[in-house]
């Protein structure tokens, strides 16, 4: 029952190295690698009763707590980048409408008979 109880909080360690937490986009991937790594220690020694069970989980670990941190990062930095396009989106907009811009007309285009099409303007009620 002991070692049940053992493998569930090296469980739940392994878990919580594998979260994702929200951070900033910083390129590293130390805590995860770290966490992985004394999770991996804790199941392997656990389950085989070795020091050398306990040094590969370790090493195992340690290599899966460093691509979930780099996975992690690539997506911290891709939520950054929708955050500052989001963010200067809603700032040209707001000074457009501050100066009261107006819309150029939609472009035209010539088809290949040579005819110049106009798209229609939406109806305004």
């Amino acid at each position: 029952m002991r070692t049940i109880a053992k493998l569930a909080v090296a469980g739940v360690l392994l878990a919580g190295a594998s979260t994702a937490a929200y951070a900033d986009c910083n390129r590293d991937a130390g805590t995860e690698t770290v966490l992985g790594a004394g999770a991996g220690a804790a199941v392997g020694g656990l389950a085989s009763h070795s020091i050398a069970g306990a040094v590969i989980g370790g090493v195992g670990g340690g290599l899966i707590g460093n691509a979930i941190g780099q996975s992690n990062n690539r997506e911290d930095c891709r939520r950054e980048a929708r955050e500052y396009d989001r963010e200067r989106y809603d700032r040209e907009r707001e000074e457009a409408y501050d100066q009261r811009y107006v819309e150029p007309p939609p472009p035209r285009y010539v088809d290949r008979d040579g005819y110049r099409h106009y798209p229609e303007y939406p109806d305004e009620d």
